[in-house]
């Protein structure tokens, strides 16, 4: 895997975090409406940055979490496709690259180590691929990353804040892995091409949980945000790449952009 930014969008707050592989955050400089050239008020801007400050375990947890969805997501796709050859790596980056950055929260959330589960299911892929149990031991894998997921208070995973701070940190590392993927108009990296697919899809179906919420308090943001997914999600249309890109890294990350930026019209809701 290649290094990776996620860009999180916190109601008015951007936070920056460099990331390797594809999470350990390390770094974080929240900016301030000002700085990106929009008037607020200084108790607004406060505000706003208590906020940040507040969610970012969580957005951090959800991020890594949505991350190994995402693998599973395209990993499902190609066994389901006979190739399990590809779907090996997109089984093995969230135990090797993503998992510690969830393990020592686990007990802390109250939530179940899945870690094994996940490395059942990898040593099947590997040494039986057309075993049967794979399919059981999938869906074991997938259960194991939503309880951990679930172990998030509802009133969290239900707002839109939340929800879109994570959708742009997942579009931030996906718009990278598709950079990553294409060389001279083509794709020549099928790992990053197909990580790009995985986390979009999951991107995709985390709006969905707040796609009513939004619309019907956020009318023009939302056709935004609705166009400028279903736009993304068309850029890497099955997990086997086109022969040409249908999108060029540019106009993925213009895609992207535009979702951050609509992303921060949506402010939390007052407490």
């Amino acid at each position: 895997m290649s290094s990776v930014r996620f860009l999180s969008l916190t109601g008015a707050a951007a936070t920056l975090i460099a990331l390797t592989s594809c999470g350990n955050p390390q770094t974080s400089t929240p900016a301030t409406p000002e700085a990106n050239g929009s008037p607020a008020t200084t108790s607004q801007t406060t505000a706003s940055l208590s906020t940040a400050t507040d969610q970012q375990p969580d957005v951090d947890y959800m991020t890594t979490l949505g991350l190994m969805k995402g693998h599973l997501l395209v990993a499902k796709e190609l066994l389901d496709q006979g190739k399990p050859d590809q779907a090996e790596p997109h089984i093995g980056h969230p135990i090797e690259e993503l998992y510690a950055d969830v393990e020592t929260q686990l007990p802390k959330r109250n939530a179940k180590d899945f870690k094994p589960t996940l490395t059942t299911l990898h040593d099947f892929v590997k040494s039986k691929p057309n075993a049967p149990k794979i399919t059981t031991e999938y869906k074991a894998a997938m259960q194991g990353i939503d309880q951990a997921i679930e172990a998030l208070p509802a009133s969290v995973r239900q707002s839109p804040d939340f929800i879109l701070s994570v959708i742009n940190r997942m579009l931030s590392t996906a718009e990278e892995e598709y950079s990553a993927a294409i060389a001279n108009g083509k794709i020549v990296e099928t790992i990053e091409y197909q990580d790009t697919r995985g986390f979009i899809l999951y991107a995709n179906s985390l709006y969905q949980n707040i796609a009513d919420q939004v619309s019907q308090d956020y009318p023009d943001a939302a056709q935004t945000l609705e166009s400028s997914l279903n736009e993304l999600q068309n850029a890497v249309p099955s997990a086997t790449p086109p022969t040409t890109p249908v999108k060029t890294p540019e106009e993925v990350s213009t895609l992207t952009q535009t979702i951050q930026q609509t992303s921060q019209t949506i402010t939390p809701s007052p407490s």
